[in-house]
């Protein structure tokens, strides 16, 4: 497999996870696992494109595949990409402990729906729960990582 870009190889139990072994083996914590069971959207990565819960997988399914994690979300220099960017300048996070899966959530849907209501956003992250934030400021950061204007939105 290759992740974030980079060809990747090692041999697991059958029974690893994917969120196990790129925690585990490559070292790639920012994948967390806060559940186990796929409720919680923490451990969401991208498997050739699709968003995945990592808990969810094993690795070997994984084998030949293309991950991207958050660790490859950032810009080539190291800087924010636009939607960590937006997470940041609209308090999208407060804990921090959702936030890999919801960048990686945010991440697949502006891939597939460039500018998504209200609404679509809020459905699409079902899946991605936050203890912290009540959402709000979540979806505001994803509608103007989309380009949308925000401005009218107040904050929570």
């Amino acid at each position: 497999m290759t992740v974030n870009g980079v060809a990747v190889s090692g041999e697991v139990e059958g029974r690893t996870l994917l969120s196990g072994f790129l925690r585990e083996h490559l070292s790639l914590t920012g994948t967390h696992v806060g559940c186990d069971t796929a409720q919680c959207g923490a451990c969401v990565v991208h498997v050739d494109g699709q968003a995945v819960k990592s808990c969810n997988m094993l690795a070997l399914e994984a084998d030949g595949a293309d991950v991207g994690t958050i660790e490859g979300q950032a810009n080539a220099d190291g800087s924010l990409n636009v939607i960590q960017q937006a997470f940041q300048d609209h308090h999208g996070l407060q804990c921090g402990f959702c936030t890999p899966g919801m960048v990686m959530s945010a991440a697949a849907l502006l891939k597939e729906n460039p500018r998504p209501t209200e609404g679509e956003i809020r459905h699409y992250l079902e899946g991605n729960l936050c203890r912290c934030t009540g959402y709000h400021n979540i979806v505001k950061a994803i509608m103007a990582a989309s380009g949308q204007d925000v401005s009218n939105i107040a904050a929570e």
